[in-house]
């Protein structure tokens, strides 16, 4: 569950005439009554951003904005949900700063990003076109960088939030064949890693999930379907599951299946034996 908002004061609870104001509390004029955080969550169209909007609607403790780039999935998850619908395509950066300025402007505020929109590209990198580096690099990095950017300073000011990305198990080893899908998957820990540096102090909290394969169209629209006997795709509300309990506990780094931590714990101790053994057998 999202941060809490803060409640009213009731009778004969008034707020002392030296308290301090809550940093959370929208004092706008025209402001609506907030009642439930604000949850933004992007690749909402299919895969795991479908499976995570029906997983926080189950709870409903949150009002719930989604984005997606196929206008009719989109529009149906929004009907279930009850959420609202944002059109965006954050392979452009206007796309991007569009998504984030219609969010602000519906709810006045986001207390909780969930960045799981992202694309892939397998085969060699030498045969990479330039347009596939950049679009991976754009939707998968650029656009969660940029949309945080957006959505932080609210937080900060407000003195609650929490911003969630959906990484991948190969930002933390490597993946023969998905170069630059690891490399941007890898950036995101770094950024994750650095903004907790820089919110120390703060109740806001940065979360990254990691992933395995996941049973999503996800390979097919990469071009190149999973083919690997072992480990096998976990269902994608497994992983919506495993965020939402993320944000509940204020867990920073969570594996999917969990057992994958072992793994990237030994390519942090022993990377030269892990390398090896991922030559061999990966």
């Amino acid at each position: 569950m999202p941060p809490t908002p803060p409640r009213e004061a009731g009778p004969g609870k008034a707020r002392r005439p030296d308290a301090r104001p809550d940093p959370r509390a929208d004092t706008r004029p025209d402001a609506r009554p907030i009642h439930r955080p604000v949850v933004l969550i992007t690749g909402a169209s299919s895969g795991i951003g479908e499976a995570l909007a029906d997983r926080f609607a189950a709870d409903g403790r949150s009002r719930l904005l989604l984005s997606g780039r196929d206008e009719r999935r989109l529009a149906s998850v929004a009907r279930r949900t009850g959420g609202g619908a944002l059109m965006a395509d954050l392979g452009e950066r206007a796309g991007v700063e569009r998504l984030a300025a219609e969010a602000l402007e519906r709810e006045g505020r986001v207390d909780a990003l969930v960045a799981a929109a992202g694309i892939g590209w397998a085969g060699p990198f030498t045969d990479m076109p330039a347009d596939a580096v950049d679009r991976l690099i754009s939707v998968n990095l650029s656009a969660v960088v940029h949309l945080v950017r957006h959505v932080l300073p609210g937080m900060v000011q407000r003195g609650v939030g929490h911003v969630v990305m959906i990484g991948s198990m190969a930002g933390r080893v490597g993946v023969a064949n998905e170069a630059v899908y690891a490399a941007t998957k890898g950036g995101l820990l770094a950024f994750a890693d650095s903004l907790r540096y820089e919110l120390a102090g703060t109740r806001v909290r940065v979360t990254v999930v990691l992933p395995g394969a996941v049973d999503t169209p996800f390979f097919g629209r990469r071009g190149v379907p999973y083919h690997r006997e072992r480990p096998r795709p976990v269902p994608a509300d497994r992983v919506a599951e495993t965020v939402w309990r993320a944000v509940v506990r204020g867990r920073d780094e969570v594996f999917v299946p969990a057992w994958l931590a072992m793994p990237a714990r030994l390519h942090g101790a022993v990377p030269g034996f892990f390398r090896a053994m991922a030559k061999r057998f990966g």
